[in-house]
């Protein structure tokens, strides 16, 4: 049973979530505030968060980027919660680490079709032992683990399945359209951006081995060895 953890400052809403998310068969934790949000991941170790962006005392944004600095939980994929429709603001949650968000007021079925499609995007592949290697980075599918000259680099699963993506088409341009559907698994309609901040996000962790990835200017992105 997938557990899910809700950190929601609104009660009757996080009681709501949980209550339409236990009916589908998850196991569900709240907590109400940044601080008892973050006590509640690192003791429970949840599948997936669902995060409120305005929470008391420790704000959304700062509880993401504290997670994925942890080597235990950077892993957890997060869906933000947020009352803002803004662009920036979604871009803002896709730069410190969240995989998805969703605008209130949000309807239960969109929620539960964003927890499935993530958790769907969490699993990993069946081990075959594929060992890929483009300049100084190396790609270990059967462990999802990338290393760059010989140091392991930390990545969520969807930067992970974003890399191996465009390693696996190496020299082959994917559109971000392209990317949204084979990464993502469902249609971001319009919104290319998520692809661009993953990008951002992927080299800057790749170090001077991002340079690998290449921007094909209003198409795309293609990886391929310098």
């Amino acid at each position: 049973m997938k557990t899910i953890l809700i950190i929601e400052d609104e009660k009757d809403l996080a009681e709501l979530v949980a209550f339409n998310l236990e009916k589908e068969g998850y196991r569900t934790i709240t907590a109400f505030d940044g601080t008892s949000g973050l006590e509640a991941a690192r003791a429970h170790h949840p599948d997936l968060i669902l995060l409120d962006l305005m929470l008391p005392g420790v704000m959304g944004m700062d509880v993401c980027k504290m997670l994925k600095k942890s080597e235990k939980m950077a892993t957890i994929p997060i869906i933000m919660l947020t009352a803002r429709g803004e662009e920036i603001d979604r871009v803002v949650g896709f730069e410190v680490g969240a995989d998805d968000y969703v605008v209130k007021p949000f309807s239960t079925r969109e929620l539960l079709l964003r927890v499935k499609a993530v958790l769907r995007r969490s699993l990993p592949d069946k081990p075959d032992g594929k060992i890929l290697n483009i300049g100084a980075v190396t790609i270990d599918t059967a462990r999802h683990q990338v290393e760059v000259a010989g140091e392991e680099i930390i990545l969520t699963t969807t930067e992970f399945k974003l890399l191996l993506n465009l390693a696996e088409r190496l020299g082959r341009v994917q559109s971000r359209d392209l990317l949204l559907k084979n990464v993502w698994g469902y249609n971001y309609v319009g919104d290319t951006r998520t692809v661009d901040t993953h990008i951002t996000r992927l080299r800057t962790k790749l170090g001077p081995a991002g340079d690998l990835i290449r921007t094909v200017r209003g198409f795309g992105y293609k990886m391929e060895e310098q």
